[in-house]
């Protein structure tokens, strides 16, 4: 999704319209999650830019696009930017911790 929002309609009181907004873009990420992931992917993640315009937009995570529109409307922007590229992730396992923990306790206790 790339669209450009605006923040400001005639006969909206400007918080209706912002929060229309962000009901769109929440809408996009469930729809864009509940699709079918592809075969030797994991989860569905997204690279996500968000600005005034193209142009300025930055990259933000998916946590931070909902922030990222409220700074703009904050500021008092006509109008904002919001772009969302789905893509497949695979998870990256954790590295595994040495199971041997003799080493966190001292050996000499009877002093």
């Amino acid at each position: 999704m790339k669209k450009n929002f605006p923040l400001q309609a005639e006969g909206k009181h400007p918080d209706r319209v912002l929060e229309a907004v962000k009901h769109e873009i929440r809408k996009y990420f469930k729809r864009e999650r509940n699709r079918d992931v592809p075969k030797g992917a994991d989860f569905w993640d997204f690279d996500c830019q968000v600005g005034l315009t193209a142009e300025t937009a930055e990259v933000v995570r998916v946590s931070a696009v909902i922030d990222a529109v409220d700074a703009a409307a904050k500021s008092g922007a006509a109008s904002v930017y919001v772009e969302i590229l789905s893509k497949h992730g695979v998870r990256v396992p954790a590295p595994q911790r040495e199971a041997d923990h003799a080493d966190t306790f001292p050996d000499d206790l009877d002093n």
